[in-house]
């Protein structure tokens, strides 16, 4: 059964009682969910001289991301969020604080790279544990879907505030103040969050005997749906990773670098407006159909980029392909209340974000060789094409999620 989620709705979910304290203190928690780890590469930049050292710091940190989105969220699925949030909060300070200080002493290559990987790691995972946050607090039906589309639109707005304060603050006089604001507002938020009196007394769901084995290794994705749903959000990572290199480097082989970045935010903004109306009519309504559906819809519109003989043209062309980015992020989320055993939720959630950013390292590792040896161009229709492929595997597997939302448990509900 599916619900639209109307602009009441969206009131409704966050006037919940409970959950006017965790949203504050979330958004200063997520605030710098992009600004952390790009702070990080143009600092280790502006120190070093070197692009290569910062790609490679950059890209343990995503790493490190990867593997703790999955390893914090099992761990809040067992013992509550609070606990988790607190030692990894309190870790991540003592890291950053620690990175800051072998940057400034010239630290070798691999230091730093360690480090980054620490950094990623260690970032407390306080999206995942807001998203399940709303599971408790909201009953199935539309108020839940408001509250899951708020958090996927949230954080489109993050993206967007995120590198344009960290550029700003990393031109400043010190080029590690990007840094140190980012994971202060991270810590600080999180820390918040925390220790607010809905997280603190959130105890995970028991249902059962805990799972062992290799069941138990692989968490939600013994469920064939959740894996769908991961194949979904992997691939729009991907696509997103080819506009996030080429997008850039069309910018400069116009001659106007910083255009680059405007032209990126151009996409989260066009994602935002089109996520809100969106999530009132989804469509298509079956989430099964949905998932394939917007995936394709988005790898095409990508195919548009490739058009444009001029910037002006490209940012006419990235307003429309940013239209399907935040519908995606909302049904991905939406979708794990149908596919993931609900004590496993925010785990489930880190998988997603593991997935997506999985498939944003691809998507920029083939766009750089194709932008750098072939043209920028070919970079566009190369995300439309391995979209497509991932969409059509996602189609494949429809089932495994059309299953669940034909005869959907008593907890589950689409949005």
């Amino acid at each position: 059964m599916s619900h639209s989620a109307g602009l009441a709705d969206y009131r409704a979910a966050l006037t919940t009682p409970g959950a006017r304290g965790p949203v504050l203190a979330a958004l200063i928690g997520r605030l710098p969910v992009a600004m952390v780890g790009l702070s990080l590469m143009l600092y280790v930049r502006n120190s070093t001289g070197s692009f290569a050292t910062a790609g490679l710091v950059s890209a343990a940190s995503l790493i490190g991301v990867a593997i703790g989105s999955v390893g914090q969220g099992r761990l809040m699925d067992r013992v509550g969020p609070s606990r988790p949030i607190l030692v990894t909060s309190a870790v991540f300070a003592v890291l950053v604080a620690t990175s800051i200080v072998a940057i400034e002493q010239r630290a070798t290559t691999t230091v730093l790279v360690l480090l980054g990987f620490g950094v990623g790691l260690s970032e407390p995972m306080i999206g995942s544990a807001s998203r399940a946050m709303w599971t408790r607090l909201t009953p199935p039906g539309r108020s839940r879907g408001a509250a899951l589309a708020y958090e996927a639109i949230s954080m489109e707005v993050f993206f967007i505030a995120g590198p344009a304060i960290s550029g700003l603050l990393t031109s400043a006089h010190w080029p590690g103040t990007g840094l140190v604001v980012g994971a202060s507002c991270m810590v600080g938020g999180s820390v918040w969050f925390a220790l607010t009196d809905t997280i603190w007394r959130s105890r995970p769901e028991r249902r059962g005997t805990r799972a062992t084995g290799l069941q138990g290794l692989l968490g939600p994705l013994v469920s064939p749906g959740m894996r769908t749903v991961c194949v979904a959000a992997m691939g729009f990572g991907a696509v997103i990773g080819f506009v996030e290199i080429a997008i850039p480097a069309a910018a400069t082989n116009a001659g106007n670098q910083p255009a680059g970045g405007l032209l990126l935010g151009l996409l989260s903004i066009s994602s935002v407006v089109f996520g809100v109306a969106y999530g009132v009519r989804p469509w298509p309504r079956a989430m099964h159909l949905r998932l394939p559906a917007l995936l394709a819809g988005f790898a095409l519109l990508v195919a548009l980029l490739a058009i444009p003989t001029s910037l002006v043209w490209l940012g006419v062309a990235v307003l429309f392909a940013g239209l399907l980015v935040t519908p995606q992020a909302t049904s991905h989320s939406a979708a794990l209340e149908l596919v993931a055993p609900p004590e496993t939720a925010t785990e489930a959630f880190g998988w997603v974000i593991t997935s997506v950013t999985i498939g944003i390292a691809l998507g920029q590792l083939v766009s750089g060789q194709l932008v750098e040896h072939v043209a920028v161009w070919a970079s566009y229709l190369a995300a439309t094409v391995l979209g497509l492929t991932f969409a059509a595997i996602v189609y494949a597997r429809r089932q495994s999620v059309h299953a669940i939302t034909s005869a959907p448990p008593a907890h589950a509900m689409a949005v």
